[in-house]
């Protein structure tokens, strides 16, 4: 595992292929109340990229460029959460997403386990700690444990991918996969708005 750490941007001469794996790390869930404090990036290559915000500022340029590039596809586990606090606190429009959970949730249907740890373990064989998942991410200097913790979350997503999309292919669900990520920005953009729950409902 190598871990760069990027303190408020990532470095300018830093490039990624057509497509990454994004996570973020906060204060809390509250896109509102909880502030931004690291996004986490990796090509799939064995490394990953921390951008740590200790201050709440977010002047990073060359973040945003990679961010709003529409021909890099962006892989996240749990997007509705990520892209809303990235739209809330950069601004910033993001497409070309993909999301490991919602394709879990349409083709693993045996199970009702479709968190990050466990697609690892059932779809890869890997085991990994979400230990540090509560801890203080605004801190001003971060831990070895909660880097690599950060790191974890990325380094696995393209081979996820990878597996879901086979799966996708197999149980013909692709299509609709594709239309539930589509929606994502906007679900996003109703959980910044306020609307929490599904407007959906009756």
């Amino acid at each position: 595992m190598n871990i760069f750490y990027h303190y408020n941007d990532i470095a300018g001469d830093v490039h990624f292929p057509h497509s990454i794996a994004i996570d973020t790390e906060a204060m809390g869930l509250n896109n509102h109340r909880d502030r931004l404090c690291v996004v986490q990036i990796s090509s799939g290559d064995g490394s990953a990229h921390l951008v740590h915000f200790p201050e709440g500022k977010f002047t990073c340029p060359n973040l945003l460029k990679i961010l709003s590039n529409d021909l890099i596809q962006k892989i996240f586990h749990y997007a509705r959460f990520d892209v809303a606090i990235l739209q809330y606190s950069l601004s910033i429009d993001i497409k070309n997403i993909y999301c490991t959970k919602i394709a879990s949730r349409l083709v693993r249907t045996y199970t009702d386990l479709h968190g990050l740890k466990d697609l690892c373990l059932d779809l890869l064989g890997v085991k990994i700690s979400k230990q540090q998942r509560s801890s203080d991410w605004g801190a001003d200097k971060l831990t070895r444990e909660q880097l690599e913790y950060a790191a974890t979350d990325v380094l696995h997503l393209h081979k996820i991918k990878a597996i879901l999309d086979e799966m996708l292919v197999r149980e013909r669900r692709m299509e609709i996969a594709k239309n539930c990520f589509n929606f994502i920005p906007t679900r996003a953009m109703l959980d910044v708005l306020g609307w929490g729950d599904d407007i959906l409902l009756h």
